[in-house]
């Protein structure tokens, strides 16, 4: 049965309301025809990707546009030096990012990566290790990914992982494979599941792109 734009609402402020990680007290949420808008502010980024993360984990929501913003109290402030210096640290302390092939860049406390990696979940692992630093008001994750697979590899173990994850019925959903590029076709019923096939196609050795057409009818 399909959800209507104000239940989805409700449903999404009670999440917000209910994540630990969020103050939702700053938090607007407007809907129309699935799609979500999320305004207002928080103190930190690491808060924003939570709210987003929050909205998007909803029943029926088919997209989510984030423009809250970051507004950092005083004491945590830091000045651009000080948080590139605290987001090396943070890429030399995972022993799953190549930390001497990323270079970072801050300018009034945003965040720019860029580099080379051999697969998405280093490149995401890198943005997960700086989001949460102190006085970092956004992140641009530009770090390219060298594709290091086969065409046929990469199909087939995307295809793998989809039939591991209960979440997925992966006779719902087709691969096809371009070089590093992979496209996604099919239907699912959550804007969760729909995600959950996109980040198992990123995780695969050698993709560098991902262009998901999944479509979501609940």
């Amino acid at each position: 049965m399909a959800i209507n734009d104000q239940q989805l609402r409700h449903d999404i402020e009670a999440e917000l309301d209910w994540d630990t990680r969020i103050d939702s007290r700053q938090i607007g949420v407007a809907v129309k025809n699935g799609v979500v808008a999320l305004s207002g502010h928080v103190g930190s980024y690491a808060e924003r990707r939570a709210a987003e993360e929050a909205a998007q984990s909803i029943a029926g929501v088919k997209a989510v546009a984030n423009d809250i913003a970051v507004e950092l109290s005083s004491d945590i402030k830091r000045s651009d030096a000080e948080i590139a210096e605290a987001a090396v640290n943070a890429l030399k302390a995972n022993v799953c990012i190549p930390a001497d092939g990323i270079k970072i860049f801050v300018r009034d406390g945003w965040v720019t990566l860029e580099g080379e990696v051999a697969t998405w979940y280093q490149k995401s692992a890198t943005e997960t290790a700086v989001s949460p630093l102190a006085g970092v008001k956004g992140v641009s994750n530009s770090i390219n990914i060298n594709p290091q697979a086969s065409v046929g590899e990469v199909k087939s173990k995307i295809e793998d992982a989809f039939r591991r994850r209960a979440r997925l019925d992966a006779n719902n959903i087709s691969v096809t494979a371009d070089g590093g590029t992979v496209t996604l076709e099919g239907t699912v019923h959550t804007w969760g599941e729909r995600q959950a096939a996109e980040s198992a196609a990123w995780q695969a050795p050698g993709v560098s792109q991902v262009l998901d057409k999944v479509v979501v009818r609940p």
